[in-house]
């Protein structure tokens, strides 16, 4: 008989190696992550200076914006490297990256699932069209976030005349996982998880590449108790188990069945969106909608878009996806973003990928931080933050159509919305359409290239990306065009000679359903 792995969070983390390259697994807000394991590596190296010098690897956005998830590691002796694919939640992992403390790199999320497969599969690396004309390509920064980074990961292949990226594969020495139940034997199973991400990938990586694999998680099953149809990383992966009894859902949430697929909610009840910018921008958004579409919707903005087609009635039209391996549903929002409600489908985030690299996805409704005259977009490096991309290469690349959305300057503002369009009380401080990016996260030549159509919707106007550049073609009734949009903007756009206003029923309280008008 097979003698028990399960262990401390300490005695599993004292098998860790100075220098290790550690790859930990989850998402953003604490879902999925295996912070209890993640604090007990700190607490470790706090009494013993061990392991020490560490390499982190995390395909996705990790913590909770307050030291916990990758924070808990933020100490330039604990960890020299970070190749994370988001850093927005682990605030002081990127002041260390910004003072150049630690070796930073950000990789898009989706190649970071993918890769993790190739390294499980002993391949040399990934080929993708994913991040060319980005900060990623190797003409640009080569996914670099600071000057500390040197070498390449990331290299510029030609195969039959056509320019593909090559993401060099690295060995992973320890996987960092979570899930619900473990028996001794270290079976894992995840029906109390939010969602699959990466990890049966992230385990068979670290073992392929002579690693170990830690899994924390909540219950702890007799051997050979577990129903093998539930199991989603099988025991001979698993090196060490940690229980955790009291493992949340994510930081926000302690539990709710109807995030994990166990409970299908009423439906109905979507509270409805304040009269404000945000309102005005989904409701725009929403009129690119096609029935039928397979939509994602991006973090933060984006997921207004949902509340707009419930308070419409219009919630069974299209199909909702995330990055994260959900099909169907209603996304959550705030830090449970990453869950949905009522899925059809929970899959792992690589085979997402798969469909999203593929062309699965009819549009893409995500963020801006800023646009410049080309139309390309930054969301990933800004204000002296790093917020990295996600899935936002992969998503915006790789969808058919694509609309970006965000408030037309940043900073305090004060505006007023009702039948008669946009009132400016006191305009926001920050310009976000400028002369030059801090990084390009979206490529408007590559999407020129493969003739993608492109708007850019906010409350005042609404862009397209055109053959030359970003065109004005929707004013917002209230709206002066040189007074509010052309003198807050650095560069000149071009302006249709079809230029028309906004539907005004966009900036009504109590608007009847906006007309469907799918001109992208």
């Amino acid at each position: 008989m097979s003698r028990s792995k399960v262990c401390s969070a300490d005695v599993a983390i004292s098998r860790i190696a100075p220098g290790a390259t550690v790859l930990i697994d989850g998402s953003g807000g604490g879902v999925n992550e295996p912070g209890f394991v993640l604090s007990a590596l700190k607490a470790h190296f706090d009494k013993t200076g061990r392991p020490g010098h560490l390499t982190v690897v995390h395909p996705s956005g990790m913590g909770d914006g307050q030291g916990g998830g990758i924070d808990y590691l933020a100490d330039p002796h604990l960890v020299s490297k970070v190749i994370g694919g988001h850093w927005s939640w682990c605030r002081k992992m990127q002041d260390l990256a910004v003072t150049e403390q630690i070796e930073a790199w950000c990789l898009p999320q989706g190649v970071m699932s993918h890769l993790l497969r190739v390294i499980a599969g002993n391949g040399p690396g990934l080929i993708s069209r994913v991040g060319l004309g980005t900060f990623v390509d190797p003409r640009i920064d080569g996914g670099r976030i600071n000057k500390r980074a040197k070498g390449d990961y990331v290299s510029l292949m030609n195969i039959n005349d056509e320019e593909f990226l090559f993401f060099k594969a690295f060995p992973i020495d320890v996987a960092i996982i979570r899930g619900t139940v473990a028996d001794e034997e270290g079976n894992i199973t995840m029906e109390e998880e939010g969602l699959f991400a990466e990890t049966l990938s992230a385990a068979q990586a670290a073992k392929n590449s002579g690693g170990i694999v830690i899994a924390q998680v909540k219950y702890l099953a007799e051997r050979g108790s577990i129903d093998p149809r539930k199991v989603k990383v099988p025991g001979v992966l698993v090196d060490a188990v940690v229980v955790d009894a009291g493992q949340r859902l994510s930081f926000a949430t302690a539990s709710d069945p109807s995030l994990c697929g166990e409970l299908r909610i009423p439906s109905g009840g979507f509270p409805a969106l304040p009269m404000n910018a945000r309102k005005v921008i989904a409701r725009r958004a929403a009129k690119a909608l096609i029935k039928g579409d397979v939509v994602n919707l991006g973090y933060g903005m984006p997921d207004g878009v949902a509340s707009i087609l419930a308070e419409e009635g219009r919630g069974d039209e299209v199909t909702f996806t995330l990055e994260q391996g959900h099909v169907g549903g209603i996304p959550a929002t705030g830090s449970d973003f990453g869950m949905v409600r009522n899925q059809w489908a929970m899959i792992d985030a690589g085979y997402q990928f798969d469909w999203y690299d593929g062309g699965g996805l009819d549009i893409a409704i995500l963020s801006f931080a800023e646009v410049d005259g080309q139309g390309n977009v930054n969301v990933s490096k800004f204000g002296g933050r790093v917020a990295g991309i996600g899935g936002f290469v992969n998503i915006s690349q790789g969808a058919k159509r694509v609309v970006f959305v965000g408030t037309f300057k940043a900073g305090k503002q004060a505006q007023g919305f009702d039948a008669d369009g946009v009132h400016i009380k006191q305009e926001g401080v920050a310009k976000k359409f400028v002369h030059r990016l801090e990084q390009i996260s979206f490529s408007a030549l590559y999407a020129r290239k493969r003739h993608q159509p492109v708007i850019y919707v906010t409350e005042r106007c609404v862009f397209e990306l055109g053959e030359k550049g970003l065109m004005l073609i929707e004013i917002a009734p209230g709206i002066d065009l040189e007074k509010d949009i052309l003198s807050q903007m650095d560069f000149m756009p071009e302006i249709s000679s079809k230029l028309k206003i906004m539907d005004e029923r966009l900036f009504s309280e109590f608007s009847q359903q906006v007309d469907q008008e799918a001109i992208i």
